[in-house]
């Protein structure tokens, strides 16, 4: 019998674990939740959302929105649980996480060839092993990890998330509902402040205490995370060009826009908890509340969950793993997500797919996929898989890692328009070769 080990059951273990099953593997997906937790977790769920719950945007313009309808051709488990449990948030794909979280559970505990083992994992298990414990690895199945290659270092950096509020403590007295350019939907909920709300708002942020978080140093902080303190520090003005910019929002009150806008976007289905976009942060709890109290629509907000500053844990993946993220001296080790250093949830998926496909088709004697630089899943994985790269970072998926079109395209919108039309017919080709949940989730076992 073909059977194999995932080790870590959220988003990117979840979606390998599924890919192998659907294909008739029998598969182990050992998890250490409910019996230890990270910082970063409060259930016991599978695919846990830790950050925000949006899953960016959806649009084939966005390099994250050709990922996922890439992903859906393939008969992604994650975009599927997805798309099922989507809450509005204007041009993004937004879930209600609890939801979402919950449907991915209960597909994982029923599906006839994965069996779950719940403990913690301290050592490489024996035999075929997908490793996507992800971003908070252990500390003694890093030790173990790293005992591999000790003449590599594991890169570390620290990864924060935003803090929440009830609906019903928003002022909508100082607040109004609105998408940027009034795209899409008007789903956000606009927090505006005057010059002088934000100067004020601004200085107190910048002098507010933070949480003990051992080795955290400003320069280190990966800039697709940063934060909200350590982005202020940088300049008077740099929220406003960031998570605060007032471009594309106008204040009805006014009919202008305002000198700042804090975001929130909803965070479950019934809309009763918002979030605060890019408000990632690892001030204490006591200065969160005092602080971010002073944005006139939060005066009196009830925060439900308070932002935290957790380490992500990644590897020298173009040193290490070959585009099928496997070990490259070692390629019975496999490793998915995250702690491959790609960075998002549907990036950590998406190497999750790919790395589950792949080794399903190995272990069934069959051609590999081989998924080509003009996909974006391929793009990805050939990303953290080039041995060129000198000064490896997390990426996000984006258009300048996916190959050119080779010819010129009047307009940006146009060309990524193009760019994703090419790769979607390359995954439709592929996903006739090495099929999707309709054909290969059978009942017989492979031996």
């Amino acid at each position: 019998m073909i059977e194999i080990t995932v080790v870590g059951a959220g988003l990117a273990g979840c979606e390998a674990a599924w890919q192998l099953a659907i294909r008739g593997i029998k598969v182990k997906l050992i998890e250490m939740k409910p019996h230890k937790m990270t910082p970063a977790h409060v259930s016991a769920d599978f695919a846990e959302l830790v950050c925000s719950n949006s899953l960016r945007s959806n649009e084939l313009t966005n390099a994250v929105g050709l990922l996922k309808e890439e992903m859906r051709g393939l008969g992604s488990l994650i975009m599927e649980c997805a798309d099922l449990t989507r809450i509005e948030a204007g041009g993004a794909l937004a879930v209600d996480r609890t939801g979402f979280s919950a449907m991915v559970t209960e597909k994982i505990r029923s599906h006839r060839n994965i069996e779950i083992i719940e403990r913690e994992v301290t050592e490489i298990p024996d035999g075929i092993v997908i490793i996507a414990t992800g971003p908070l690895t252990s500390d003694a199945l890093s030790k173990s990890i790293n005992e591999l290659f000790p003449s590599e270092k594991y890169l570390n950096f620290f990864d924060a998330a935003a803090p929440i509020v009830t609906r019903e403590s928003i002022d909508m007295e100082s607040a109004f509902f609105a998408s940027r350019y009034d795209k899409g939907t008007p789903d956000y909920i606009n927090c505006p402040m005057t010059k002088e709300e934000y100067l004020s708002f601004w200085k107190e942020l910048i002098a507010a205490r933070e949480a003990p978080v051992h080795g955290f140093e400003d320069a280190s902080v990966f800039e697709g995370c940063m934060p909200v303190e350590v982005m202020a520090r940088r300049g008077e003005d740099t929220l406003r060009y960031g998570p605060l910019k007032p471009v594309g929002l106008i204040d009805p009150r006014t009919g202008r826009e305002p000198y700042a806008v804090v975001q929130l976007r909803r965070d479950n289905a019934e809309g009763t908890l918002y979030n605060m976009v890019g408000f990632q942060t690892h001030l204490a709890f006591p200065e969160q509340k005092r602080v971010f109290s002073m944005i006139p629509a939060l005066k009196a907000a009830e925060f439900v969950r308070y932002g935290v500053m957790h380490r992500n844990t990644y590897i020298n993946s173009p040193k290490l793993l070959d585009k099928a993220y496997r070990l490259r001296q070692d390629k019975r080790i496999r490793f998915a997500g995250q702690i491959t250093g790609v960075e998002g949830y549907v990036e950590s998926a998406a190497s999750g797919l790919l790395c589950g496909i792949e080794t399903a088709l190995e272990l069934l004697g069959k051609p590999p996929a081989d998924f080509p630089r003009e996909t974006a899943i391929g793009a990805l994985a050939q990303y953290v898989s080039d041995e060129t790269v000198v000064d490896f970072q997390p990426m996000n998926v984006n258009f300048g890692i996916i190959a050119p079109l080779g010819y010129r395209v009047k307009g940006k919108r146009n060309k990524n328009l193009e760019i994703s039309g090419r790769s979607l017919t390359i995954i439709e080709g592929i996903a006739s070769r090495v099929g999707t949940a309709g054909e290969g989730d059978r009942d017989e076992d492979n031996s």
